[in-house]
């Protein structure tokens, strides 16, 4: 009586396998770069190790010279820059290093003054904070800036009067000529160039620029005067009490 099993067939030994082998394919993620700077050694290796822990590539300096130095070999994707440095101020450091390359910065410090958060912000400093400050309101910082400063943007460019916006190279010309903005003056004037005459409010720009509505409003009025100063004292209009709004410049 037949049997109900079911034998498969005898393999064959000698037969050669001709089953494609599966693909591996290897993904390379390259991890942003950010460069910590304090002259404190404890609160730098704090700073770092949430970074690090966040998935971030992280080298660490403890002076403003070994800042720039690096900056100007390496240019990192960030910099976390302390005010207070031996042999340059941060202030300076952020200066030097805006001359070699536009390093996205964020401002740590433990000085309160309105006048040095005015003061870093004018030199191209992209956020502030005081200390001690909240590790997860730092990375959130660090995540905002490196968003909005990382490139991802449309492969498209506006035009408003005689402002040209190239996004995808991140290049903002006038009259043909190239006009250097900081990474945060940059990513503030497109927003204002989608809906030129809009008025922006001061929450609305926090919010679309930096991610957040809770914060200082000086920071974009700061980034504003940038704007200004390149591209002419026309070319953002001022509502009062509302916000900001594009001209044709």
């Amino acid at each position: 009586m037949p049997s109900s099993q079911f034998y498969p067939p005898a393999r064959n030994l000698h037969a050669v396998d001709r089953t494609p082998a599966p693909v591996i394919r290897t993904v390379v993620v390259m991890s942003q770069r950010i460069l910590v700077v304090d002259d404190r050694p404890a609160i730098a290796d704090a700073v770092a190790d949430r970074l690090r822990a966040d998935g971030y590539e992280v080298a660490v300096v403890h002076d403003g010279l070994a800042a720039v130095a690096y900056c100007g070999a390496t240019p990192p994707d960030l910099m976390v820059l302390d005010l207070m440095l031996p042999g340059l101020d941060g202030v300076e450091v952020c200066r030097q290093v805006h001359q070699q390359a536009p390093v996205p910065v964020l401002m740590l410090t433990a000085r309160t003054d309105e006048t040095d958060m005015l003061v870093g912000l004018g030199v191209g400093a992209d956020d502030y904070m005081t200390k001690p400050c909240s590790m997860r309101e730092l990375t959130a910082r660090v995540k905002a800036i490196l968003r909005r400063t990382s490139g991802n943007l449309d492969r498209e460019h506006l035009v408003v009067g005689r402002v040209e916006i190239r996004l995808d190279e991140r290049r903002v010309t006038r009259d043909g000529d190239e006009i250097a903005l900081t990474a945060t003056e940059f990513d503030l004037l497109p927003m204002l160039a989608t809906r030129p005459g809009r008025v922006f409010s001061r929450a609305d720009l926090l919010a679309g620029v930096w991610g957040y509505r809770d914060g200082a409003t000086r920071t974009v009025d700061s980034h504003i005067r940038g704007i200004r100063r390149k591209l002419g004292s026309d070319s953002v209009r001022t509502v009062h009490a509302v916000g900001y709004a594009l001209g044709t410049p």
